[in-house]
């Protein structure tokens, strides 16, 4: 008798396991997506994951629905181990009735993220929806509102990936939404409120789901995608990666790494690197790479506002956020979509301890009406506000130009840098040389017998006087101008000191900002 009841433990698992069968399974292949168990194999280290709630269905009764099996009711829950440590995670089924969400399948995510942030682990969501199950009604939507929920409390908490691996629709957008991470994979994976068929109906608009909610229109226009992925196996691959970067809930620290790129590395070829018209770009990654352990850096967003970049890297192996402004895309000027992006990862890093690297070349806010009308002065707000409110280590290496609000967006003094290097190309000031003597001595010139000429002596005066970090550095704004060839053993050196940070702020519910 007991040896019956094995088998038929047996099968049932190994129905389960089959999802919707293999000729769904088949098609999930063909239309060049993994299932959801073979994601979930590929995301953990092999043979630590842990299933939960595999028997778990649903009761519905409406429309036929008692009569419809759901194996493992539509989505695969539980954890395992990701380079060693532990990860929870949940991977929506296609293959059993389209991976739509009831009460049930929204049960089974929720006890993931409840579990989760008992024991202070990240969660990865892998969502492959068609969306809210009908026939389960208001049941759905209230699933729905419970993931939300628990998305928020969580937030700030464990870190939380979404990776969307095929469609996501209607409320579903939600819960990645409200995640730190989201990554997209190219051509099989789709978000949007409303589909192109009801934008046509009440709108008129004629637009493919690709061009609607495609990973490519999500990662460059809306921004609301961080990554972008060729494929499931590559999605799945950039997100151990990325863990590898992050700790574990926002009690403990990232991971440190050994590494053998020496400390104390000098690199000659940054005392080389500004071309010497301070109006010529540059790549900013040329700096990044010769500062961070062995010149590697995971991006964040890098095809949505580049004129500024996100990114972690590590420094003496440990975690280091960078957020720095990249001359090459609009001259590095802050504006809407760059203050959105740094503002976020700089309190997501804040959240979870990882320290600032701050890398300063920029001219100013990006000029126009296109920026005034949009909002340029509250969402500029938003790097104020994040930068103010970090209290992790704060490090500010001043390239070249930083001018004006702009180079207090980028994490001053006053906004609580611990540390502030400056290059001697480093220029602090109210705003340009050219634009500043054009204001202070505009009688002079306008008086001068040969006006371009005085005016040149103006600007070349200002320039010495004022286009330098020296004057910054006489008030104790700038801690210490450096060759640019010792950053790296400079940079190690103040993330060190800095180890130990502690600071307080007032007690309060939570701060306002401007959102």
């Amino acid at each position: 008798m007991a040896n019956n009841k094995i088998e038929d433990l047996r099968k049932r698992k190994e129905k389960i396991m089959l999802g919707g069968g293999q000729k769904r399974i088949e098609k999930q292949h063909a239309s060049g997506k993994l299932t959801a168990r073979e994601r979930i194999n590929l995301l953990f280290d092999e043979g630590t994951f842990v299933e939960l709630d595999a028997f778990v269905k649903h009761r519905c009764t409406n429309f036929g629905m008692e009569k419809q099996e759901s194996p493992g009711e539509g989505v695969v829950t539980g954890y395992g181990m990701v380079d060693g440590r532990l990860v929870y995670a949940y991977a929506q089924d296609f293959t059993v009735i389209g991976g739509s969400l009831g009460e049930m399948h929204a049960a089974k995510i929720c006890k993931v993220l409840d579990n989760a942030l008992k024991v202070g682990a990240p969660v990865v969501g892998i969502n492959d929806s068609g969306g809210a199950r009908i026939q389960e009604g208001v049941d759905a939507l209230s699933g729905y509102g419970k993931i939300f929920f628990r998305n928020t409390i969580a937030s700030g908490v464990i870190p939380q990936i979404s990776a969307i691996m095929g469609p996501s629709a209607g409320g579903a957008v939600y819960s990645p939404g409200i995640t730190d991470f989201i990554y997209m994979v190219d051509k099989t994976s789709k978000m949007f409120i409303t589909g192109p068929q009801v934008i046509k109906t009440v709108t008129g608009e004629d637009v493919s789901a690709e061009a609607l909610g495609g990973a490519m229109t999500h990662n460059t226009t809306s921004g609301v995608a961080h990554f972008v992925a060729s494929n499931d196996e590559d999605c799945i691959m950039q997100i151990r990666r990325l863990l590898s970067f992050l700790p574990s809930n926002n009690m403990e620290t990232a991971p440190v790494y050994e590494t053998q790129d020496d400390i104390n590395r000098i690199s000659p070829e940054l005392d080389d690197l500004l071309p010497d018209n301070p109006n010529k770009p540059y790549d900013m990654f040329d700096v990044i790479t010769r500062i961070v352990d062995d010149g590697d850096y995971y991006e964040v967003q890098p095809y949505f506002a580049k004129n500024i970049i996100t990114c972690f890297a590590r420094i003496n192996g440990s975690t280091v956020g960078i957020i720095a402004n990249q001359p090459k895309f609009l001259a590095g000027c802050l504006d809407i979509n760059a203050s959105d992006k740094s503002a976020r990862f700089i309190r997501f890093c804040d959240a979870f301890n990882i320290p600032l690297l701050n890398i300063v070349d920029v001219p100013g806010f990006l000029p126009g009406t296109n920026q005034e009308y949009g909002g340029i002065i509250r969402h500029g707000a938003k790097m104020l506000y994040a930068y103010s409110e970090a209290t992790v280590p704060k490090v500010t290496l001043i390239t070249r130009k930083a001018y004006g609000g702009s180079y207090i967006a980028m994490c001053n003094k006053e906004l609580g840098a611990d540390i502030v290097l400056a290059w001697p190309s480093a220029e602090v000031a109210v705003m340009g040389p050219q634009g500043a003597a054009n204001i202070i001595f505009r009688n002079d010139i306008k008086n001068a017998e040969n006006p371009a000429e005085e005016r040149a002596k103006k600007i070349e005066e200002y320039t010495a006087e004022f286009a330098t970090p020296y004057k910054a550095a006489e008030r104790g704004y700038v801690d210490d101008i450096i060759e640019p060839s010792a950053s790296r053993p400079r940079l190690v050196d103040a993330f060190n000191m800095l180890a130990s940070k502690r600071e307080v702020r007032p007690a309060k519910k939570h701060g306002n900002i401007p959102l």
